[in-house]
This record gives structure tokens, sequence and C-alpha cells, in this order.
């Protein structure tokens, strides 16, 4: 994770201007970027949801804390049933257990 005060990659820089919306994700999926910023949640969730649907992460930039949540939303349908997949509530945890411990190493140092 990078603060506000670190430089951008190069891809980064090079792809900012470059990406359009019609690849930008696509591109991201093969690493070309460290982020995508969407305009709007549903623009950038539709596209995690669709490259792995279950295990994907929302991760919100700029805040003074550290935030994550899974790719899916409240499920009230299957709520109780037991049938629920856990995988992306899991994998947003273990993220943010991860970026904690970048955090505090890099305040460490």
């Amino acid at each position: 994770m990078r603060s506000r005060r670190s430089q951008p990659s190069e891809s980064c820089k090079r792809g900012a201007l470059r990406a359009t919306r019609d690849t930008v994700f696509v591109r991201a999926l093969r690493g070309e970027f460290d982020a995508v910023l969407a305009p709007y949640h549903d623009v950038g969730m539709t596209a995690v949801k669709v490259s792995g649907f279950g295990t994907g992460v929302n991760v919100t930039l700029g805040l003074p804390f550290i935030r994550t949540s899974p790719d899916h939303g409240t499920a009230f349908d299957i709520a109780g049933k037991g049938i629920a997949d856990a995988g992306s509530m899991r994998a947003s945890l273990e993220l943010a257990v991860q970026l904690a411990a970048a955090r505090r190493a890099k305040t460490r140092a």
C-alpha cells in the first residue's frame, strides 16, 4: 500500500493516462497496474465480481485507516440457511491483516 507521499510505480505513471475504461480491468488483472480507481462502487465491483466472485476484496484507498470489504452483499435471501460462502469475507479479513502488518513494519522502519 502506498502512502500519498510515496512515488507511484512506473506502470502507474504510464497507465494513468493511457488506460481506457473498456480495457483497464483486463490490464490490471494482467498486473499492469497496482490499483484501479473506479468512479463509482458499482463500476469497480462489477469487474471484481466477474474476475473472481467469492474471492474478491474491495479496498478503499486514501483513508487514514485500513478498510477492506468482501465482494458480495448482505445476501438476506440465504441468511441463516447455512449455505453462504465465506471465502470473500475471509479474503477481506486476511488482506486487512496483511495491510496492517505492512503499515506497522513501515512505521517501525
